[in-house]
Order: C-alpha cells, then structure tokens, then sequence
C-alpha cells in the first residue's frame, strides 16, 4: 500500500473527518480525491445540470437559473444577465433592486424556491448539495459524550479557552 506524507494538523483533520463520517482515513482521503477537479474528466457530467428557480419580492417575480454547486444567474428583469456565485448573494442584489432602503441580508438558500409549475413552493434548499441527512440531526448516533459533558469543571474549562473565564 502507497503512503503519503501530511504536517501534523493535516493528519488531525483527517481523522476528525474519518470519526465524524465513520469512515477510514483512506476512506476520506479517497472520497476528496474523487471529488477534485482532477478525477472531474473521468466521470462527465450532462452539459447543462440547471435547475429554474424564482424569488417573489416586493411584489416582482424574479426569475433564474441555479447551476451546482451554488451559482445564480438570473434570467428575466432588471437584473437579468447578471450571474452570482451564491444564492445569497442573488437573494441580496434582488432586495438591494427592489427595496434599497433596508438591509439587504437575507439566506438565499431559503428565498429563492424551485420552479416546478405544481404550484408547491419549495425552497432551492432542498436541492442544496451537501444536505442529505441520515436522519433526524446530521450526528445522529456518532457523537458519544462523557459523563461530565455539562459539568462545572467541562463548562469552566471551555470559557478559559475562549477567554470568558469568570
């Protein structure tokens, strides 16, 4: 078996990853590769993966396209031809456009919806990569705490560490 060779806090991270994922540390190390631009060629990918998703503000449809992992270009209106690399930074220049006077801050993940004609609104949320769950909380059953978790000295502990102590 092939080896390579990480500073110390590379090898940290790796097997805080493989702990969190219930994996091997090959298994983690495997699953970046295989996510790299460099493996990207191997396995092609349909030319257009887009999905038409659309915001209602201030009273004005806003229409776009929602390309993986997270660009929003939008397609219809005054802002249209301009391409965001986030759905929050869409969702931003959309309030921004509409309503200039207030803050513009707003989670684009959740305010932009899924066009899919039934009428059923349904947040581009639900496509996010990276959001299958296993179940109900992404740690569920992989985080095993100790007895003294919540106590005096653990609670004491950690605000020393973040410079709260009292």
């Amino acid at each position: 078996m092939a080896t390579i060779e990480v500073d110390e806090y590379t090898k940290f991270t790796v097997a805080f990853a493989a702990r969190m994922a219930n994996l091997s540390e090959s298994a983690i190390i495997r699953r970046l590769v295989e996510g790299s631009a460099l493996t990207a060629d191997k396995h092609p990918e349909p030319i257009d993966k887009s999905v038409t998703v659309y915001a209602d503000y201030e009273g004005h449809r806003v229409r776009a396209r929602f390309t993986e992992p997270a660009r929003v270009e939008i397609i219809d209106g005054p802002l249209a031809g301009q391409s965001f690399k986030t759905p929050t930074g869409a969702a931003r220049a959309v309030v921004r456009e509409y309503n200039p006077t207030i803050n513009d801050n707003r989670n684009g993940w959740t305010f932009w919806q899924i066009d899919n004609e039934s009428g059923v609104r349904t947040p581009l949320q639900s496509i996010r990569p990276g959001t299958v769950r296993s179940g109900r909380g992404s740690l569920k059953g992989r985080i095993v705490a100790s007895e003294d978790w919540d106590s005096t000295e653990v609670n004491e502990s950690i605000a020393d560490d973040f410079g709260l102590a009292p």
